[in-house]
């Protein structure tokens, strides 16, 4: 087999991943450049606001990740299923995933209100910030998260739905949907934050109460559009929301087998979201201008990163597929060809955050050294991009298979054992520049890639998850 045959697809190949991720590409890049420009917005208020909006999405990134894990887990289901268009199998999943969705938001509601202040000010250190300064964010942040908790269960819905969608192939619904969400949150960060056209100026409390606007906004398009969706005979086109509702109930068998896959995504989901808390928390004690500084590079960086994220979809997708239809060796091509193109494509898009990094910190109404250190931070994170967008492409393979142990020692473990000890270690017993101790966490993940590498070439992974389920149906 030569290097273009192993590695390059034919143009059969290209279309479609382009017409899989494409509308993956388009929403993830809006909303991350919508987010860019909520945090513009944010920043023109001052260092203190940012800060306070940044360490209360650092909370609720955990919940999103939680959500995500244990949706994830179903999602491996789902999607063999729809190889084989078993549609009651894909009907249970859904309802799974949907009981864990609303359960699992609820209980990260109770959680943020009766423990928001005290998670708040674990990113608050009197060794390097004001007493003044730290009352300031402690409100400010108070004042966002009290709003945004509205938005955490419409939010969890649309996962639901929009990830069954992404499972049979649809790509186009979730990104209408973002779309469409992401507008009126732009919208209503204009009009609430500063106050135009007569609305109330409400700083940052605008910005949450746009946000939580924009998710009922993508729930009511997202659930309408699937529920109405209809094929050329009329039929209804996404069969597995036919009956969905007529019951909750959920075969035992399938239920044990996703809580078996499931769970181990679920904790890595959420102990890597925790062990990325804990490091930022980390660069915290390093005072307000560090949090500020990563503030506007993670925000950036997500920006950059949109193909990143489709390419993790699409292996779940065109890998899953094959595996739940028992094409094993065609499972394992295609994603052999999808690391290539990851790999190709972000070191050159590792280029563009290089050559753009002196230009985004200085649309920010910040002080002049949070500018010289995101500026930093930003070349850093661009020459790490390939290590990073590789071993995202690995860990959906890996988890594609339903080899989700491994993934949770991959991901979580990993993050807990080696680039949090590190953080801890150097921010809080050394005195080593703050974009040294970056550069050292950053590439840090190169050991994972080492490791990664041989796990994809060995094939262990090519599993279909299925088999015992359709067995005792």
């Amino acid at each position: 087999m030569t290097f273009r045959q192993k590695y390059i697809g034919d143009k059969t190949f290209y279309r479609v991943l382009l017409v899989l991720v494409l509308p993956i590409i388009i929403q993830q890049g809006i909303t991350n450049f919508v987010s860019l420009l909520d945090n513009l917005m944010v920043g023109r208020l001052g260092t203190l606001h940012m800060s306070a909006v940044s360490i209360v999405n650092q909370l609720i990134f955990v919940f999103n990740l939680a959500i995500f894990g244990g949706l994830s887990g179903a999602s491996i289901f789902g999607t063999q299923f729809y190889g084989i268009h078993d549609w009651k199998g894909m009907r249970d999943t859904f309802r799974f995933k949907m009981l864990f969705s609303v359960i699992t938001s609820v209980l990260a509601v109770v959680v943020f209100l009766l423990f928001g202040e005290d998670l708040v000010m674990l990113f608050l250190k009197s060794e390097t910030n004001s007493p003044e300064d730290i009352a300031a964010t402690v409100e400010l942040a108070k004042d966002y998260l009290g709003i945004a908790l509205v938005g955490l269960i419409p939010f969890a819905i649309v996962q639901v739905y929009a990830g069954t969608l992404r499972e049979t192939g649809e790509t186009m619904t979730p990104m209408i949907a973002g779309c469409a969400a992401i507008a009126v949150n732009f919208i209503f960060n204009l009009l609430l934050i500063y106050g135009y056209l007569g609305f109330p100026k409400m700083g940052v409390a605008g910005a949450a109460l746009a946000t939580v606007l924009s998710r009922f906004v993508e729930l009511v398009i997202v659930v309408f559009s699937t529920h109405r969706a209809r094929d050329s005979g009329g039929q209804i086109r996404f069969r597995f929301i036919e009956g969905a509702y007529k019951s909750m109930h959920v075969p035992m068998m399938l239920v044990k087998k996703i809580a078996i896959t499931g769970t181990p995504l679920l904790l890595n989901e959420v102990f890597w979201s925790l062990g990325t808390t804990f490091i930022n928390q980390n660069y915290s004690t390093r005072g307000i201008t560090v949090i500020a500084a990563t503030n506007i590079t993670t925000t950036a960086w997500n920006l950059f990163c949109v193909i990143m994220f489709a390419m993790g979809t699409a292996v779940s997708i065109l890998v899953g597929q094959r595996l739940g239809a028992g094409d094993r060796e065609g499972a394992m091509d295609v994603d052999r060809k999808l690391l290539f193109f990851t790999l190709v494509s972000h070191c050159i898009i590792a280029l563009l955050i290089i050559a753009s990094a002196p230009f985004i910190p200085l649309l920010y109404n910040v002080e002049p050294e949070v500018q010289t250190l995101a500026t930093k931070c930003l070349m850093v994170a661009g020459a790490s991009l390939p290590v990073h967008a590789l071993i995202h492409v690995i860990y959906f393979t890996v988890r594609s298979g339903g080899k989700t142990g491994i993934t949770f020692l991959f991901d979580s473990v990993y993050t807990w054992v080696v680039p949090a000890m590190l953080s801890l270690f150097l921010c809080r017993f050394t005195s080593l520049p703050i974009i040294w101790v970056y550069f050292i966490i950053q590439f840090s993940d190169i050991i994972k890639l080492a490791i990664g590498i041989p796990m994809i070439k060995s094939g262990f992974w090519a599993n279909c998850v299925i088999d015992d389920v359709k067995e005792n149906e």
